[in-house]
């Protein structure tokens, strides 16, 4: 199937961020990463014109595809999938809750530079315990930039510019992995940076048991707020009590002049909790 012949045809607009996925063997890889059982439903992002969604109607009980162009719109509606359902909006705009009675599956190709606002919509900020759509998410398989895939499974031992709120976020509400890496001429038009396919298996509970979450969403807030400075003088930055910080620091064995993206996700829960009980 010569996905660039019918690629081409369409006039892809670069305000929308629009790359679409043209490699038949990546396209193939996704529909089997999803493991997808005849009883599934399926809730795509970004289907653009539909080259993922006319493999995921054969598996899936039912295709959500959520399209925002509305030139793309027409072009799904001609797959004439009876599993198919479209929804012309913007996905930072949709309730996924309110979308089936049923758990869904993500498959997303998504205009990468909404990819931290996207990931946040589908598993909810850190303190936010009870998100209704991740609620309702049993897993994701992401299409995003190389780069972002490795910001999203960094640990504090990689290195210190993938490490950090990205990171966090996505692991906290997620088991994530790196299923493969995917060229640029896997796309038309072909973007300038390589790309990853990603699954985030999402959790049922966070990563940590804290007291106040949203404490601990400060203190990584203020840790990584600025990167050329020290986690002592971040958090003070950020609005933390100078003696308090000096103690906690102490206490936990930190050395003050450590950085926020040499502190594992733990460590961060371990500060933020001594920082709330000093």
């Amino acid at each position: 199937m010569n996905y660039y012949e019918r690629a081409k045809y369409f006039r892809t607009k670069k305000r929308l961020g629009q790359n679409f996925l043209i490699n038949g063997e990546v396209i193939q890889d996704i529909i089997e990463f999803a493991n997808i059982q005849s009883e599934d439903t399926i809730v795509e992002i970004g289907p653009g014109v539909g080259f993922v969604t006319e493999q995921l109607v054969k598996k899936a009980k039912k295709v959500i595809a959520i399209e925002l162009d509305e030139e793309a719109v027409k072009e799904l509606k001609k797959l004439n999938a009876p599993n198919l359902e479209i929804i012309h909006n913007d996905i930072l705009k949709t309730n996924l809750s309110e979308l089936c009675a049923e758990d869904i599956k993500i498959v997303a190709n998504i205009p990468y530079y909404i990819t931290s606002p996207i990931i946040a919509h589908l598993l909810g900020e850190i303190d936010d315990l009870k998100n209704k759509n991740r609620a309702k998410i049993k897993d994701i398989i992401l299409m995003v930039q190389e780069e972002v895939a490795l910001r999203m499974t960094a640990t504090e031992k990689s290195p210190s510019k993938q490490y950090g709120l990205l990171t966090i976020l996505s692991q906290f509400w997620a088991d994530v992995e790196i299923l493969r890496l995917v060229g640029r001429k896997s796309f038309f038009p072909a973007p300038k940076v390589n790309s990853a396919l990603v699954k985030l298996v999402v959790r049922k509970e966070p990563k940590l048991k804290l007291s106040d979450y949203s404490h601990f969403r400060k203190t990584i807030k203020s840790a990584f707020a600025q990167r050329r400075k020290n986690l002592k003088n971040c958090l003070l930055n950020g609005g933390f009590n100078k003696e308090k910080v000096l103690k906690t620091l102490n206490n936990l064995g930190f050395d003050e002049n450590i950085r926020g993206e040499k502190l594992s996700i733990e460590q961060f829960g371990q500060l933020s909790e001594a920082l709330l009980n000093e």
